[in-house]
């Protein structure tokens, strides 16, 4: 028996909301919450602005949409940040400042890749990245602090280096091998490396030697512990989760032989990783969850990051260097690098570096009014 209940028609935001925030979604965007509704209003007209927020709880009701886009949406709402957009508030300073400084890093940036130091790097660091993934993650599970390695024959025949008598080797897995021993450049020896590989983690100016100490108290205070320990001469740093039974939620490790301003600009870019949401969200709502980006995404925007904050203190640093390596088509940003983003957690860092900051308390959960 047929119902006489006229069928419903599907809404304006199911339509062209819902595909458009998960298109947005598919091609690892992960933007705040008004640069969401930038995209949204661009590409539909301001009509749509009131039907964005219940498009994202369609979404959240979707089963196959994967875990790590689940939980960017669901912390847009949790944190509140969507709510602020769509009243038209900005939770980051002044845009204009963000996007002068992010031009200049860029313009900067291009003119190192015309550059023959930059064709030099990058051929030494492109070498690495022929391993795959799994290899990488073997030899980070051997050896935390390693940042690049390769086979004897590599180093030898393309760098002029030859392995250390009591070299420790690492293990990979190999096609047509059951495995293939790999080094770290701290096992060799020979020929000096390029400048700028050397010196990719260099901060250098006039500068309060304070700022590094209240910039540690407050990610303390964020329960994020800083590391200063023994690292291989390629890895300047690196942000990770806290153990699991520790009072921490993340940890930094910096080389500890960096001098002080240097440790100061690497702490800030793996201090924006995790403010960033690279790592993940935070239950406390401290920090945001944007995991889904492409790496190339994450470093751009934790290096611009640094860059801002250790610029406007007075330091110049190789963060030029560092992101012309990442950027593609030689003269533009990837989409998914969120300027509001990087103008919120810059513009946090800056003030977590000049005084020490009272210590966080959860946030409520105001997603939980919208289940």
């Amino acid at each position: 028996m047929k119902s006489n209940e006229p069928k419903r028609q599907p809404s304006l935001f199911e339509i062209t909301v819902v595909p458009l925030i998960h298109d947005v979604l598919m091609r690892f965007q992960q933007p705040s919450a008004n640069e969401l509704i930038d995209i949204c209003t661009k590409k539909l007209g301001s009509g749509i602005r009131e039907e964005i927020k219940g498009a994202v709880l369609q979404l959240l009701n979707q089963g196959s949409l994967p875990n790590q886009l689940r939980q960017y949406l669901q912390n847009l709402l949790d944190d509140g940040s969507l709510d602020r957009a769509m009243a038209g508030e900005h939770d980051c300073q002044d845009r204009r400042e963000i996007d002068t400084g992010i031009d200049q890093l860029v313009a900067k940036s291009i003119a190192y890749r015309k550059s023959d130091a930059f064709s030099e790097i990058i051929t030494f660091m492109g070498r690495f990245r022929d391993y795959a993934p799994y290899n990488n993650m073997l030899v980070r599970v051997q050896n935390p602090s390693c940042g690049f390695y390769a086979t004897a024959p590599d180093w030898e025949s393309r760098f002029d280096r030859r392995i250390k008598e009591d070299a420790r080797p690492m293990l990979i897995l190999a096609p047509m091998h059951p495995v293939m021993l790999v080094y770290d450049v701290d096992q060799t020896e020979g020929k000096d490396l390029p400048v700028s590989y050397k010196d990719f983690a260099k901060f250098q100016g006039e500068w309060d030697d304070k700022s590094i100490e209240k910039l540690t108290e407050n990610a303390n205070r964020h329960k994020i512990r800083i590391d200063y320990k023994t690292l291989s001469s390629s890895n300047a740093g690196f942000a990770t989760y806290a153990s699991r039974d520790d009072k921490w939620k993340m940890r930094i490790a910096i080389h500890e032989e960096l001098d002080a301003p240097s440790r100061f600009g690497v702490l800030c870019h793996e201090l924006a990783h995790i403010l960033l949401g690279h790592l993940g969200g935070d239950k406390d709502l401290w920090w945001p969850s944007r995991m889904n980006l492409d790496h190339h995404s994450m470093e751009i925007e934790a290096e611009a990051t640094a860059f801002i904050v250790t610029r406007q203190l007075g330091l110049q640093g190789s963060s030029a260097v560092y992101v012309s390596s990442h950027l593609k088509n030689g003269e533009s940003l990837p989409e998914s690098v969120s300027l509001d983003n990087i103008a919120k957690v810059s513009g946090k860092i800056g003030q977590m570096s000049k005084g020490i900051m009272p210590e966080p308390k959860p946030k409520k959960n105001k997603g939980e009014q919208n289940k």
